[in-house]
């Protein structure tokens, strides 16, 4: 039997802010600043999710807004060298998870239309295109398609909740690593 590395999704704090500029600068081309990101740790109406390992490496994050009803993901990255492990699924399994702790009715984000990765993660979670922001990103000039996911609140999506932790779980630990 092969051993497996502990990690944690949990709210992060400021001793992460070093390594979410390092994660920001490359997979997000700098997308907030340092200032940023304190910000958001501080706002009681956001929250900063990381996946970490007991040495406190952070893996990746992700953000979400609480505004009203909705659940508004910010911002999702996971290290280079960590991709493709299902650490990406985790992060939005917890920003779902948390945002129907906070009795948030549905979520919403934007993602660069040539994302495509991105775009089926967040699909597998029952999100769908509600709309486009032409040019929404101003480096590329790329539009953002708007991705909505609604009944965050009801039973159904407790149930699925579970079973999509269940599933990355599984996943993770056949990778070697234990959630």
């Amino acid at each position: 039997m092969s051993l497996s590395t502990r990690i944690y999704l949990s709210e992060i704090d400021q001793k992460f802010l070093s390594q979410l500029r390092a994660i920001d600068c490359a997979c997000l081309g700098d997308f907030w600043s340092l200032e940023a990101y304190q910000r958001e740790i501080d706002n009681p109406s956001s929250l900063m999710l990381g996946l970490t390992t007991e040495n406190y490496e952070l893996l990746g994050f992700g953000c979400l807004w609480s505004v009203l009803e909705e659940a508004h993901i910010t911002v999702l990255a996971v290290r280079p060298e960590y991709q493709g492990q299902g650490f990406g699924k985790s992060l939005v399994w917890g920003l779902l998870k948390k945002a129907r702790d906070r009795n948030l009715e549905w979520a919403t984000l934007e993602v660069r239309e040539s994302n495509h990765v991105a775009i089926a993660l967040y699909e597998s979670f029952g999100f769908k295109e509600i709309g486009r922001r032409p040019k929404y990103y101003e480096v590329t000039g790329e539009d953002a398609l708007m991705l909505w996911c609604k009944g965050l609140h009801t039973e159904e999506f407790g149930v699925l909740l579970g079973q999509w932790h269940e599933s990355i779980s599984e996943n993770l630990l056949a990778k070697g690593w234990n959630l």
